[in-house]
């Protein structure tokens, strides 16, 4: 960023300071095309304090409308996404976030912008028993920050949620392979679980997708890719209670405890 760049922030943050002072003594100052950029930050930053999170957002980008590819558009465009997920204003502030992206893709704040999105989505992810597009969506922008901004402070913020949004993907796979197991639909369910063993990686539900394959071969009359799985759940997760149980099942055809659970016995064909 050049010399004059810097000056004018400079400049601009100095009468943020000033306006917002007048702000927090009460004195309203509505916002008309001859406002300057200081003047509207400033009031947006009073109703940050306020808690008044959506009112910030709005005020952020007036700066915008009224002053447009200039330095204080570009920093107000984030504030405004900023405030808006503060205020749990999750559309609007996606919607802020990606103008910031498409408008200044290499700015300053483009890590910032992009978790922004990641976030909007992935504070909306539901249960497993519901649609997971949020996950999906989550899991794509939280990628995003992480391979382009591996270095920043948001990558360190992302790599958690990311595993938590694959995990979840996974264990929505999972319940619908429980669901097709259940019902007698081996192939539908084995394809689940494949997904869950050979797609997400070393996720939790990685040695139950690799027992329920055991079952569901073992439904088909599919003893020899029954036991493959088998034996790659024993090799990766000997102490596995699911490792026991795929075992026994195997030598046996039943599973310890059988009739307890859901699917506690599975006949050899």
């Amino acid at each position: 960023m050049g010399q004059r760049v810097w000056i004018k922030r400079a400049m601009m943050l100095a009468l943020v300071a000033s306006v917002a002072a007048c702000a927090r003594e009460g004195r309203q100052v509505s916002v008309e095309d001859t406002t300057s950029p200081a003047q509207i930050i400033a009031m947006a930053d009073a109703e940050v304090e306020r808690g008044r999170f959506a009112r910030a957002g709005d005020l952020f980008l007036e700066v915008e409308r009224l002053y447009p590819y200039t330095v204080e558009a570009e920093f107000a465009v984030i504030q405004a996404a900023k405030s808006y997920q503060s205020g749990e204003k999750r559309i609007e502030s996606r919607a802020a976030a990606q103008r910031y992206i498409d408008f200044y893709p290499a700015g300053e704040f483009a890590a910032l912008a992009h978790y922004l999105v990641a976030l909007s989505y992935y504070d909306q992810i539901v249960d497993v028993q519901r649609d997971q597009e949020n996950t999906f969506q989550a899991l794509q922008s939280l990628r995003i920050v992480l391979e382009r901004f591996p270095d920043s402070e948001y990558a360190a913020l992302a790599a958690p949620k990311f595993t938590t949004a694959l995990n979840q993907l996974a264990g929505k796979e999972m319940d619908v392979g429980r669901y097709y197991l259940q019902r007698g639909q081996f192939a539908a369910a084995i394809g689940r679980f494949n997904v869950v063993v050979n797609d997400y990686g070393e996720t939790p539900h990685r040695p139950e997708a690799l027992h329920r394959l055991v079952e569901a071969y073992l439904s088909l009359g599919l003893v020899g890719e029954a036991t493959r799985a088998g034996a790659l759940l024993a090799a990766d997760y000997p102490e596995s209670s699911w490792n026991a149980a795929a075992q026994s099942l195997l030598a046996t055809g039943r599973q310890p405890n059988a009739g307890a659970g859901l699917f506690g016995q599975v006949f050899r064909r």
